[in-house]
């Protein structure tokens, strides 16, 4: 079937922020730009998330919260469909091309709690989940199920690195005296 690409109605990736100010970039559960989870999900023109631009961004629409980039499992997809969310199934009418082990989706974050509660939780990549699922979920346990663990933690050990940077030029004064 002929799907129209939702993405192509989104202005651009920015106009998905609804953080505390219009212009701020969408971040990730680290604090880093949100990356995309999946753009074209198995060659569809299809992509994940809430606005199917394949990121997992989320705004006053959103009430299911698609924020949580997940690699699905088996054994997820069979548990999500016994709680009543057949994922698997496609779903023309809304764009949903339907989701198959190892697709990368982005997962509604008290589905994924859920899941993770009772031992079902898909992995994740933390640099393509969105902040608004710690309002849901530890980081840690995040952490703990995450495919993009080292390359996360290098962007964090980078951020780190340049929060210090600013912090040291913050003790500037004005003459170029260190305040300290």
């Amino acid at each position: 079937p002929n799907f129209i690409r939702r993405s192509a109605l989104v202005a651009s990736d920015s106009d998905l922020n609804f953080g505390e100010h219009p212009m701020a970039p969408n971040r990730n559960v680290l604090g880093t730009d949100l990356k995309c989870c999946c753009a074209d999900v198995r060659g569809t023109g299809i992509g994940t998330g809430f606005y199917r631009n394949g990121h997992c961004a989320t705004g006053p629409d959103d009430a299911g919260r698609h924020t949580v980039c997940v690699e699905a499992t088996a054994e997820f997809l069979e548990f999500s469909k016994k709680a009543g969310n057949d994922l698997s199934t496609p779903r023309p009418e809304y764009m949903f091309p339907g989701v198959k082990p190892g697709d990368c989706w982005c997962l509604c974050a008290a589905r994924w709690r859920q899941a993770f509660d009772a031992g079902f939780a898909p992995p994740v990549f933390l640099e393509c989940t969105h902040e608004k699922t710690l309002q849901y979920v530890e980081l840690e346990a995040l952490k703990g199920l995450a495919k993009d663990r080292e390359e996360a933690e290098a962007a964090v050990k980078e951020l780190d690195n340049l929060r210090e940077i600013v912090e040291r030029s913050v003790d500037l004064d004005i003459d170029g005296k260190s305040s300290a």
